[in-house]
């Protein structure tokens, strides 16, 4: 939970009167407001606010915030973290699904290439944050949950090492795997503000930071970014449909990320993947970690028209790889 900070107000209002463009404003949606001090903030910037809370001992303040507005804030119980379950059966909250939230928003599906319908803020739980960005992404390439409204964009608060791991470089020992290489080639990432974890209640009962250890990356700070989906994500070879191929395909290839790509395509049985490298103009002994996203994503589209993806041993792969994320 937020405590609070003048400088992370300014700034929200500063990135909200910046990415402003005539016409009507996209909805703000909010996640886990607790006790408003960021709502505030975001109200105070003139935006009309939807505010999504799990726990059910902050809703009556918020509510009452809400009933001394008219009609800029809406309360909502629910858990944007668990949105769209997969599960059978009735969705209990605070999950929930994201058709009745979009829905009570009153926020309607746009086409991709158009601008932003609704933009998200919070901050990502920390016990279940590599498993949420990886649920995120998965949503993103295939346009379900949130992004089957159009290119939602998310302001949310991460570790920094997890900021550190979406915006490696090709070659950074351990930082750049097939994170960094997906969500940077699905969305335009920017670093908004950096707050000291004491500004946010992490506390342990012995009166430390609980703050999430790291060896190998730096860890002082939560970092707000933007992760904006790319316009052009789909207009090339890369569908919602193979999506889920592109995303095994970069797991595979930086799984040992010093394997060599022309490696990775023979164990796929691809007998063509060195004339294929050299059509792309990529060295042939270039090592999995030695590409940057975009060779990623001209790799998988060459294949894709060479139809070397359409073997049914590859999509079985794929699947199972899917089931182990979700």
């Amino acid at each position: 939970r937020f405590i609070a900070c003048p400088q992370l107000a300014r700034t929200v209002q500063r990135c909200l009167r910046a990415g402003a463009s005539p016409g009507p404003q996209p909805v703000l949606l909010e996640c886990a407001p607790g006790p408003g001090i960021l709502t505030r903030t975001l109200l105070n910037a003139g935006v009309r606010v939807v505010a999504l809370e799990s726990n059910s001992a902050f809703l009556p303040n918020l509510q009452s915030l809400e009933n001394s507005l008219d009609g800029q804030l809406k309360v909502i119980y629910g858990d944007f973290f668990r949105l769209d379950p997969l599960v059978t059966g009735t969705v209990k909250p605070p999950a929930m699904c994201s058709d009745k939230l979009f829905e009570t928003m009153g926020v309607a599906a746009v086409p991709w290439r158009a601008d932003v319908p609704v933009k998200i803020f919070g901050i990502l739980p920390q016990k279940k944050e590599r498993n949420t960005l990886w649920r995120l992404l998965f949503a993103l390439y295939e346009c379900s949950s949130i992004y089957r409204y159009g290119r939602a964009e998310l302001n949310i608060f991460i570790s920094e090492k997890e900021y550190q791991v979406l915006t490696a470089k090709p070659g950074e020992a351990r930082a750049y795997q097939a994170l960094s290489v997906l969500w940077q080639v699905g969305c335009e990432i920017q670093l908004l503000h950096t707050e000291p974890w004491s500004s946010f209640v992490t506390n342990l009962k012995n009166g430390g930071l609980a703050v999430p250890k790291s060896t190998w990356l730096p860890n002082d700070h939560l970092c707000l970014v933007r992760l904006t989906p790319q316009q052009n994500l789909f207009t090339g070879g890369l569908k919602p449909t193979n999506s889920a191929t592109f995303i095994f395909m970069v797991k595979q290839c930086l799984a040992k990320p010093k394997s060599r790509l022309t490696d990775r395509l023979n164990s796929w049985s691809l007998d063509s993947g060195g004339k294929l490298l050299r059509e792309l103009e990529i060295p042939k002994n270039a090592e999995a970690r030695k590409l940057y996203p975009e060779d990623y994503r001209r790799l998988f589209e060459a294949l894709q028209n060479s139809n070397m993806f359409t073997e049914t041993w590859f999509h079985d792969e794929v699947l199972e790889s899917i089931r182990k994320i979700n």
